[in-house]
């Protein structure tokens, strides 16, 4: 049987602790063959080296003719060599402008790449992700910014008892601390003027894993419809999907999901009805340019010129640099997570002011539950390694040996894009 030679590098962006393979599961692709896997060391790891060497396995160098290597975040330039294969998060497949560079390196090397991101089954389902850590990291970290956020108004408020997700031991910990202040945010909710809204937006793996945060805090739920008309004071859990926030340009026409999916240029947004009601909005939605936004910058303005500003928070999980959300101008990183979308400038302001909205947009999220989220993804990426530690990549894309699964996510592979992502090309022209 081929085999290659595996080499797991250690992650250089500031923050980063995750693997792709915690050593638990390092230890059962060795004791099913042996493999040649080395991991690279790391001190920031979450997984300490002696974690490794206690299940034998080699912490060391990466050596030179290993020829496939995985990392979780974007590889460095200078270390995507020519002929190798790389498995990792590229950040690419939206035409993403700041990687463009180095998808046209690792073309130019004649290298192949896969991409976590593109793993899908026969229904196109995603296969190997972070999105539940990134969804509860993300919750955790919005309803702790928007404690922030209330006293800087000068509110006192229970939502300052919660840490940011870093900041807890683990998810058991956190799972302990938001129970414990469940009766005391429902006090706080029910003595204000208005209902206190968590808006969620998505309802795929990254919103289920906000939900089952903010479920803690046992919300009252409310349909999109509903929120338009309720009054009453407490704490409440709305989920807005696609047919919430746009709307068909035909009024006699009505909204189908699959139309909206391959037609999205016959529907308008209809989002910002309801940002005067929300008080929270956290983020999860799949965006592309080809769809309307969620959100405005004109929206947000017009909620401001009109003293309407009930919303404080907006926890931008998904992170699409003036995407989906369109006041989301940058990522921030987990030391220092939080700047402020001032409507009156239309600027960004570093950290937290009075005047306008708290943007949450960390977009490593998981990386701050990195032992939890490293061991639910190599679960889900386990059973695929087999594949693509026997695979021969020297032959042509056509004949590589890999399961459906893994096959998909071959973005490029020889020096040149697979006839999946040949849309791509255009992207690299215009960088």
């Amino acid at each position: 049987m081929f085999k290659n030679r595996i080499g797991i590098l250690a992650e250089k962006k500031p923050g980063e602790s995750r693997i792709a393979l915690p050593p638990r599961f390092i230890k059962t692709i060795n004791n099913n063959a042996d493999y040649h896997l080395t991991v690279e060391p790391s001190d920031t790891r979450s997984f300490t080296n002696d974690e490794f060497i206690e299940h034998n396995i080699i912490i060391d160098s990466i050596p030179e003719d290993a020829n496939v290597i995985l990392a979780v975040k974007e590889i460095p330039i200078q270390r995507i060599e020519a002929d190798k294969t790389y498995m990792y998060f590229s950040h690419t497949i939206k035409g993403q402008d700041y990687n463009m560079n180095m998808l046209q390196h690792v073309l130019d090397v004649k290298a192949t790449l896969i991409d976590y991101e593109v793993i899908r089954d026969a229904q196109g389902r995603r296969l190997v992700f972070f999105g539940r850590y990134a969804g509860i990291a993300g919750m955790i970290n919005s309803l702790w910014t928007y404690g922030k956020k209330l006293q800087i108004d000068g509110i006192n408020n229970p939502f300052l008892k919660i840490k940011q997700a870093r900041d807890y031991r683990d998810f058991d910990e956190a799972i302990v601390s938001l129970k414990s202040l469940k009766a005391e945010i429902h006090s706080f909710a029910n003595k204000q003027n208005a209902p206190l809204i968590i808006g969620i937006a998505g309802y795929g793996n990254v919103s289920k894993g906000a939900q089952e945060v903010l479920d803690l805090l046992d919300p009252q739920v409310i349909t999109p419809a509903k929120l338009l008309t309720n009054k009453k004071p407490g704490l409440y859990k709305v989920v807005f999907k696609e047919q919430d926030s746009v709307q068909t340009i035909e009024e006699a026409a009505s909204f189908e999901l699959q139309d909206y999916y391959e037609n999205p240029e016959k529907y308008k947004p209809a989002f910002s009805q309801y940002l005067p009601y929300i008080s929270v909005l956290v983020n999860c939605i799949y965006w592309t340019a080809k769809y309307p936004r969620l959100i405005y910058k004109k929206d947000i303005d017009k909620l401001f010129k009109q003293k309407n500003i009930g919303l404080k928070t907006i926890g931008d999980i998904s992170c699409d640099i003036v995407g989906g959300i369109e006041i989301t101008t940058k990522a921030t990183i987990s030391n220092d997570p939080i700047y402020t979308y001032n409507p009156e400038t239309g600027q960004a302001e570093d950290g937290l002011t009075q005047n306008g909205i708290a943007m949450m947009t960390v977009d490593n999220l998981p990386a701050e539950l990195p032992r939890e989220a490293s061991m639910g993804f190599g679960e889900k990426l386990l059973p695929l390694m087999e594949s693509l530690f026997t695979c021969d990549f020297s032959n042509d894309f056509n004949s590589l040996v890999l399961t459906p699964e893994l096959k998909c996510a071959v973005i490029a592979h020889k020096g040149k894009l697979t006839p999946e992502f040949s849309y791509l090309t255009s992207y690299l022209e215009n960088k």
